[in-house]
This record gives C-alpha cells, structure tokens and sequence, in this order.
C-alpha cells in the first residue's frame, strides 16, 4: 500500500472504529443460531429489508433477509458470478441483482455462506419495490414454504386514515399467519416489549448517524453502511440497543478527541440510493484523496425514519403508519423534503447520486430530484452509474473521471 493510500485508508489504527469487531461478532453468532435454528427447534422466516420484523421477533422466530445476503455477496466481489449462474437459469439481466444472486445462491450454494438458511416461511412487504413479490413468490415454490403479503399504499403527500385502516387489518392477518406457522398465539405482552427495543434502537440509529453533523465527521457514510446490518436485522431486540450505545459512546469519544474518518475533511458529501457494494473502500478512498467525506445517506436514514410515533396507539398500531411511509415509498416532493432535511444538518456541500441499474423505484426519480436540489437549494449534484451487486456494471474509469471533474466544481 503506498503512503497517499494509507492516509486515506479508514482501517488505519487511528480511524478505525472499535465496534466493528463486536458487529462481527454479533452478526457471526447471528448466522450460527439461524442455521442451527431447526436443531434448536425453532423457525425461520426470510422477510424483505423494509418489512415489518418485531412480530417475528416477538414470536421467537430468526429472520432472515436476502436482501442483506445480497449485499454480502456484493461485498465478497461474488455477485457478477452469481448473477450470471440465474441468466443461465432464465432470469433477465435487467432484473434485480440482490434477487439474481440470491435466487442463484438458493440453488447452488455458492455464496460468502454457503447459502442462507432455508425457510419455514416467508414475509414480504412490497413498500421497497415490486420486485420482491415475484422474487418472494418464487422462493415459496423452490422452498414450499407459506408465503405472507403485505401490501403498502403509494405514499403521494399524506398518510390518509383508510391507508392506515387497509394496511393495520393486514398487519392483524400477519399476526394470525404467524400464529398459524409457529402453532401458538402472539404474546402480546412480548410484542409491546419487542416495540420499545425497537423504538430505542431506531432513536439510537439516528443519534448514531447525527455525530456526522459534527466537523470533523467521526465516521463516515461508508462507515453508516457497514453499522446498519443491527437496525435492519435485529431491530426490536436488547443487543440492538446495546450495540448502538456502544458505537454512539465511541463517536462520541471521537469527536471529544478530534478524530475524523478523513483526517483532511475539506467537503462534506450526501450519498443517495444504495451503496456499489463490491466498491465501497474504492469509492471511499477515491473521494478522501479530494479531502471529501459522504457524511449522510438517504439509504441508511431510512431507517433512522422508521420511529413509530406511538400517540397513545399499540405497537401494532403503529406500525401501520411507520412501515408504509418509508423513503422509497413516498413521492418526490417528499423525498425532496428530506433530502432538503439532510442537506441542511449536514452541512452539505454536494450531493452523489448512485444511479442504481438494479433498484428500479430508487434510481428512477433521481433525476428530477437533482434538479429539485440544484434549482431550489444551488448544490452540486453528480450522478454515477453503476449496480449495488453486479460488478460487470462498474466502469472504474468512467466513474473516475465523473467524481475528479465533479470535485474541481466544488473546489472552484
């Protein structure tokens, strides 16, 4: 590694954050239990990463998520292979990359992990994308497993009382599938226990992500990535909640220290769509040696989002409301106006757009928001074209040149 590398790499002893080696920790101990879970007795549900995950928990059942098993794929350089192994089965390039590799790994065992564990059932809650649906259904056949289907309504402007009606009745109906699948009735009790766990731990995500709107940031986007997997797997459970009081003691102890992720911070960036995943320490390193740091994210804010205000309501109740307006299910006057949000509390001096080939409702409207942002608010916006898990969708050069000429116009 040469000298201009080591000052910008993350891992170096006074940048890396020490949590990270209990986030290992938690996220291996995580997958012994759940391909060991049949040998325990116990069951295991794939749920889709927007899902509603605390009725899982609250019935002693492991999730488990594709999606998150795609972005391992991407991370360990795995995807074009598996992605190639579904083309040859009959699934279109064009189709989502995280269901191509996850499809393929299903039948060929061929992934980071050998597989994820099978499934006793499946939760799929389409307020991500449609994809999911005809990806979940599919598993539900290879498997032979039941299959539930929450449906979430377009979020255009407001939250409507019928919206929350539809979609509480069927949070009612996941309930009974589960109770049907496990062969015994919800604890209610447990249920209201699981929402406060997963209220704090959401509470603690923000403040987590909040520390980057310090100067010096602490950590960066990148960083946010790899941190996210408890908030998204494990939300609703005590070792949630104590690893993010760990990791927010940490930055904060950073930031008391002066300690920044790019020690030569000049330009604070916002990242919107999902991370390249197999060129995360690329892109990483890349926009350090300008002396930027990606200091926010619309991806792992998302779930910053996902607060249930409770209002006197059940969990339940909530849930409703919480899970059908998340970021990608809303429209782009919203969208603007978190973005908007974000920018400002950070901040920001310029926005990176992935334009994600595989995440179809994320990449389609970015356009029209780059020109919201730099209309309205006059900040820089750069978009990039790549895949969050195929790699034969980066071009190194092409994105090389776009982020150096991107960065000029901010120094100008």
């Amino acid at each position: 590694m040469s000298d201009n590398e080591k000052k910008h790499d993350p891992d170096t002893k006074q940048q890396k954050i020490k949590a990270v080696s209990r986030m290992k920790e938690i996220m291996t101990n995580y997958y012994i239990e759940a391909k060991s879970a049949r040998e325990q007795g116990r069951k295991v549900a794939w749920i889709t990463s927007g899902g509603p995950v605390e009725p899982l928990i609250a019935m002693d059942v492991i999730p488990v998520y594709p999606e998150n098993h795609g972005a391992m794929i991407g991370a360990s350089k795995m995807g074009g292979q598996l992605c190639e192994k579904a083309e040859e089965m009959g699934y279109s390039r064009d189709l989502c990359s995280y269901a191509r590799a996850d499809i393929a790994d299903a039948v060929y065992k061929q992934g980071p992990i050998g597989g994820l564990p099978e499934p006793d059932m499946l939760v799929c809650c389409n307020n991500i994308c449609g994809t999911v649906l005809k990806w979940y259904e599919t598993a539900a056949r290879y498997f032979d497993v039941p299959l539930f289907i929450l449906d979430t309504p377009f979020v255009h402007r407001e939250f409507s009382q019928e919206a929350q009606n539809y979609v509480l009745s069927q949070i009612h109906e996941y309930v009974g599938f589960l109770e049907d699948c496990c062969g015994r009735k919800m604890d209610y009790v447990r249920m209201e226990e699981v929402g406060r766990f997963s209220v704090e731990g959401t509470r603690l995500w923000q403040e987590v992500l909040d520390t980057c709107a310090h100067k010096p940031a602490p950590m960066t986007a990148f960083d946010a990535f790899f941190h996210l997997a408890l908030i998204v797997t494990l939300r609703g459970t005590q070792e949630t909640v104590d690893y993010y009081k760990q990791l927010l003691d940490e930055l904060k102890e950073r930031i008391r220290r002066k300690i920044a992720m790019v020690p030569n911070e000049k330009y604070r960036l916002l990242w919107d769509n999902l991370p390249v995943w197999y060129r995360t320490r690329w892109l990483s390193d890349k926009f350090a040696s300008h002396g930027a740091a990606l200091v926010a994210d619309t991806y792992t804010s998302a779930w910053s989002g996902m607060v249930p205000d409770m209002q006197g309501r059940s969990f339940l109740e909530a849930m409703a409301e919480t899970y059908t307006k998340v970021y990608i299910n809303i429209s782009i006057d919203m969208m603007f106006d978190i973005v908007a949000g974000m920018i400002k509390k950070y901040d920001v001096d310029g926005v990176v757009m992935h334009s994600n080939r595989s995440c179809k409702p994320y990449s389609l409207g970015q356009y029209d928001l780059r020109r919201m942002i730099m209309d309205r608010l006059g900040v820089p916006t750069l978009i990039i074209e790549a895949d969050m898990v195929d790699e034969r969708s980066f071009s190194e050069s092409q994105i090389n040149t776009r982020i150096d000429a991107f960065m000029e116009t901010l120094k100008a």
